[in-house]
């Protein structure tokens, strides 16, 4: 899962929304250094992505993509499912998209002081590029892969990852469809938290 997708996960939370965005710049006990609702939406992260990595139906997806990517096939397919989920949002949720997003950018700039730094040194750019909304479209897809490349160790693949999705994309939205299916029931039945409910910022 990626950061639209983490978000979602994280139901009506302010706090949980602000650890689960967070979750991969927080290092094993450091996490221990957060007050408790941000604390819980760390180790959501956490639990999140590990239900991710072992899921059969996510493996299935990384192979479309495993002979350019290797082992950065999951980053690639996490971003994959942003944008399924992004470009069939109505499905998932009561308010729009960009309400959404409007609200999670609120929620996570009223915290920008509780960031790691790893996290403080991006996130101008994040809100400037609008990441979240970029998520719904191949060619927002393809900006943010090479975006992501220049900064990271990523390899640069970004042409091919969009014409893979391009060809494909029938078959791998029903793999999303079903495994989102699965992790929705997740983090309601082991973590207490629903999704897709409407906000109280949407009047």
């Amino acid at each position: 899962m990626n950061f639209l997708a983490h978000l979602y996960l994280s139901g009506d939370h302010e706090e949980i929304m602000v650890g689960n965005f967070i979750g991969d710049y927080v290092k094993g006990k450091e996490y221990l250094y957060y007050p408790e609702p941000i604390r819980k939406g760390i180790m959501l992260h956490r639990y999140i992505d590990s239900y991710t990595d072992s899921h059969p139906i996510t493996r299935k997806s990384k192979s479309h993509i495993s002979e350019r990517y290797g082992k950065y096939s999951g980053i690639v397919t996490d971003i994959f499912y942003d944008y399924f989920l992004s470009s069939s949002w109505e499905n998932y949720s009561s308010i729009s998209l960009q309400e959404f997003v409007d609200y999670s950018f609120s929620t996570l700039k009223k915290h920008y002081y509780d960031f790691p730094q790893g996290i403080k040194n991006w996130f101008p750019n994040f809100i400037r590029n609008n990441w979240l909304m970029s998520y719904s479209s191949p060619e927002g897809i393809e900006n943010v892969l090479y975006r992501m490349a220049s900064r990271t160790s990523l390899p640069e693949h970004s042409a091919y990852a969009v014409q893979v999705l391009r060809e494909k994309e029938n078959e791998m939205r029903n793999e999303f469809i079903e495994f989102f299916e699965d992790i929705r029931d997740f983090v309601e039945k082991e973590h207490g938290i629903s999704t897709g409910l409407p906000r109280k910022f949407a009047g």
